[in-house]
């Protein structure tokens, strides 16, 4: 008998708990989103946190790029970024390689520290989901389209896509 009153307790117990935190949160959420904070909040957690792998001292930001999200992998190299340069979501820029002639350990610990360097010059849009292999210059003004992987450089004032980015239309500056 007293295991079943025991299980019933618990059981109620429980419940009483996780609707009491479900309303607590649910309260918590609203009032929030009523003073704008919590969009403010998502916004500058999610769109404003971009990640860097290695040294950050390789990494040279202008004062007005938009990166977002973005993965800066500077394990072999600089990465540059020019005025005025934004990013879409998910963008990641890479200078490190491996040797894929190499095997287990040795493959995964031995890799360049210089070389690979990424330059982005000013009034480049890089849309989302973009790939940017190192040695690369991307030139003034041009574009990349979404899901792209860049693996050469890309001249100035042209749109590049695909896999890899191939030019599709020069921008006319007129």
């Amino acid at each position: 008998m007293y295991k079943i009153i025991k299980e019933v307790f618990k059981s109620r117990l429980e419940r009483w708990f996780k609707s009491y935190i479900e309303t607590y949160i649910e309260q918590y959420i609203k009032q929030y989103m009523f003073e704008g904070e919590f969009d403010e909040q998502i916004k500058n957690v999610i769109l404003n946190h971009h990640l860097v792998y290695g040294d950050p001292q390789r990494l040279r930001l202008s004062k007005s790029c938009i990166v977002n999200n973005a993965l800066f992998n500077l394990s072999s190299g600089n990465i540059y970024i020019g005025e005025d340069v934004f990013f879409g979501h998910n963008v990641s820029l890479i200078t490190g390689t491996h040797d894929y002639n190499k095997l287990g350990k040795e493959r995964m610990y031995d890799f360049p520290t210089e070389g690979n360097d990424i330059l982005i010059e000013e009034g480049v849009w890089i849309a989302s989901n973009v790939t940017v292999i190192g040695p690369c210059k991307i030139g003034k003004h041009s574009v990349v389209a979404a899901g792209a992987v860049v693996k050469d450089d890309v001249p100035s004032y042209h749109v590049v896509a695909g896999i890899p980015a191939k030019t599709i239309k020069e921008i006319s500056t007129r």
